[in-house]
């Protein structure tokens, strides 16, 4: 019987869960806010950890990108809080990457709303 989950989606999982609470008790640094980890992808060799995070609060892309180097400059500090809280031989680099994905969605989904509603309005004045 094959395996439900492979091993790096499990790990990729813990490190989600150890990074989403210690970024928000112990990284202090003021460019970093409040942070949304959308999705953590392990090579297969467990050497790299590729973190797509979000930011709250955050208007402007420079603002993230600014954030999301923040992130990569706590790196080794965040790794070496994983490595404490995983019992694994090696410690994935961690790599974060502002994710787009989300504000795309909410564009989108606002424009989607904007076309119904004009679209109710046509249809309301033609029955009129």
């Amino acid at each position: 019987m094959a395996r439900e989950f492979a091993r790096t989606d499990r790990i990729a999982d813990a490190i989600q869960r150890i990074l989403a609470t210690t970024i928000a008790q112990e990284v202090r640094d003021p460019r970093v806010g409040m942070v949304n980890i959308n999705d953590v992808n392990v090579t297969r060799d467990m050497s790299y950890a590729k973190v797509y995070v979000t930011f709250v609060g955050r208007d402007s892309e420079e603002e993230s990108q600014a954030a999301a180097d923040a992130l990569n400059h706590a790196a080794g500090f965040l790794r070496s809080i994983v490595a404490r809280e995983l019992d694994i031989r090696v410690t994935p680099r961690l790599q974060f990457f502002y994710d787009k994905t989300s504000v795309k969605g909410q564009k989108l989904s606002n424009l989607i709303d904007k076309a119904i509603a004009q679209d109710d309005a046509h249809s309301t004045d033609r029955e009129d």
